[in-house]
């Protein structure tokens, strides 16, 4: 049972709007490569644990905190033990040699197994403070079909792609029924989730350097126009409604500027090809709150 479902990280939804209107570094492609890989692969990994048929419950996505240190769980099963899973979603062919992992081109990349070993302390930390004892069973998914790890050792937790199957069908045959105490459990772990990570690493950007006018939300091009009631991507032919538009662009204004306030005049110069302020703002007065005083008015 999906107990705690995963939402797109707020980092690479941030990320993905800057890679759209301004010119990315490469380094900071190459990060928003690798959020958007390590998501894909993150609900790959999600459409097998829903078709789990034992009892059980699924937490996803938790950032926790003990301490002073924020540490962050891909899946947390909780049945019979907490079954514990970093899941990596490479893809093409590398090697184990003394403890490190390696391409073919021999570049290293970092061993899962200590982000696991971290994970692993720091929750067993956590679990000794709300005075649970239980096991932990700790695993690195290989999620992605197209990875081989050559010289994979036995003695480390890995699950490679051509286990995994194998390893939730062997899951699927607990005889293990899930009480108002695991629930209870599993209900104080989502309320100790953290909803701002530390870990975000984004580009410094402002409103002026960024590229005003609408994302077409079926190919990304800026070649949408209104038609009626409707917006219309001339390259892809996908069509919304003014309305979702609209409403599209208050979202990737607070995403970007939270402290922004939303007016008219901000809404109608990002999205550039609705021709009406007047339209621009009956909408925003349909579905926000329309707030004024002495010197100005906002949406929220």
């Amino acid at each position: 049972m999906e107990y705690k479902e995963r939402k797109k990280p707020l980092e690479l939804e941030v990320i993905e709007i800057l890679d759209a209107r301004m010119q990315l570094s490469e380094k900071d492609q190459q990060h928003h490569y690798n959020l958007k890989k390590g998501y894909e692969g993150e609900l790959a990994f999600d459409e097998l644990t829903r078709n789990l048929s034992c009892d059980c419950l699924v937490l996803n996505d938790l950032l926790l905190q003990v301490g002073s240190t924020t540490f962050q769980i891909d899946t947390l099963l909780i049945a019979d033990m907490l079954y514990l899973f970093e899941v990596k979603n490479h893809e093409g062919d590398f090697f184990y040699n003394n403890d490190r992992i390696y391409t073919k081109a021999n570049y290293e990349i970092t061993n899962p197994v200590n982000q696991i070993s971290r994970s692993e302390s720091l929750l067993r930390q956590l679990l000794q403070t709300l005075s649970v004892t239980t096991q932990i069973n700790s695993s690195v998914v290989f999620i992605n079909p197209a990875f081989t790890l050559y010289q994979a050792p036995l003695d480390k937790p890995f699950i490679l792609p051509t286990q995994v199957n194998r390893y939730f069908k062997q899951l699927d045959t607990l005889n293990f029924r899930i009480t108002k105490k695991h629930k209870a459990f599993a209900d104080r772990l989502i309320s100790m989730h953290l909803t701002e990570s530390p870990f975000k690493r984004l580009p410094e950007y402002s409103y002026g350097e960024l590229r005003k006018g609408v994302i077409c939300r079926g190919c990304g091009a800026f070649r949408v126009k209104v038609e009626g009631h409707k917006c219309l991507c001339i390259k892809c032919g996908y069509k919304e409604s003014v309305e979702d538009t609209i409403m599209q662009a208050v979202k990737e204004i607070l995403l970007l500027f939270p402290n922004e306030k939303i007016t008219t005049n901000l809404i109608y110069d990002w999205c550039k090809i609705v021709p009406s302020k007047v339209r621009v703002r009956r909408i925003l007065e349909r579905k926000l709150t329309h707030v004024s005083n002495n010197r100005w008015s906002y949406f929220k």
